[in-house]
């Protein structure tokens, strides 16, 4: 993956399809920045939502938490608090009581059409699966469907660290069996996984970028392939927040007219010193 000077890697079209309804289509950056990521004693905690120029920096668009999911670590739904959306972030607290892991992600599944319409004439259309049947012409000529799935997301946890168990829906990241998403620590190698509706996502390339880009002339990206079982390691070069991507291909939609899915996964994590 290529970057421009000062500039972050261009949305992919998944994440593009998640951020739909607060900004055109451009090269910007999606994220979730909670406040803590290691909570000793139960507390609150606040979550900015942003699309930005720089990472970590309010510079462009609040990220749209139409599909924000909270799930504690005993796997029940929570509900934000305190939900604001401002010129250029959103912003919401959680109160966090139950001991473990918190995974807090926006999850997008849409589908994006371009076709003529009866008269010729190029049409494009964007939106989710189930209204694709009454928006989309049934006559439509030289229709192409692309199917997007996207998870932006990050790990906050009370006290001892609870297992994080994959959904097998779209594309997620585990650490590795003994590690854990929120216990990074600077110098040391960590051992992750990739994975695709639950298997191996193998051959995958990872983009790894450290917060404070506004503050560099170079972005010193960190880029790793995935192994054959989705594994990946990396060493961290610095305490902080990271920035993490991935992105892939293949034609398991889940909707006959498309040919092709789309995936995108991006997270923030914080390595400690």
């Amino acid at each position: 993956m290529r970057f421009l000077p000062r500039t972050l890697p261009r949305l992919t079209a998944a994440v593009a399809l998640a951020l739909a309804a607060t900004l055109p289509a451009q090269a910007h950056n999606a994220w979730l920045l909670p406040s803590a990521t290691v909570l000793s004693k139960a507390d609150w905690i606040t979550v900015d939502a942003a699309v930005s120029n720089d990472l970590f920096f309010f510079n462009h668009v609040p990220l749209n938490l139409q599909n924000l999911q909270i799930t504690a670590p005993d796997g029940s739904a929570l509900q934000p608090q305190n939900l604001h959306q401002g010129k250029l972030r959103n912003v919401f607290d959680l109160q966090l009581q139950q001991p473990g892991t918190y995974r807090i992600a926006t999850v997008n599944n849409g589908l994006f059409a371009s076709y003529k319409d009866a008269e010729g004439k190029p049409k494009r259309w964007r939106g989710s699966p189930e209204k694709f049947a009454t928006e989309v012409p049934a006559d439509a000529k030289d229709l192409q469907v692309t199917q997007s799935v996207g998870r932006i997301e990050t790990f906050v946890t009370l006290g001892k660290p609870s297992a994080l168990k994959a959904s097998g829906q779209g594309m997620e990241l585990l650490a590795a069996d003994g590690q854990h998403l929120n216990d990074l620590v600077a110098g040391e190698a960590s051992q992750l996984r990739l994975l695709v509706d639950g298997q191996p996502a193998a051959n995958v390339e990872v983009s790894i970028v450290a917060g404070g880009s506004r503050y560099r002339d170079s972005l010193n990206e960190i880029n790793v392939i995935t192994d054959a079982q989705g594994n990946f390691s990396v060493t961290w070069p610095a305490a902080g927040t990271y920035w993490l991507e991935a992105t892939h291909k293949d034609n398991k939609t889940s909707l006959p007219q498309a040919k092709e899915r789309r995936l995108t996964y991006v997270a923030t994590l914080e390595v400690l010193p």
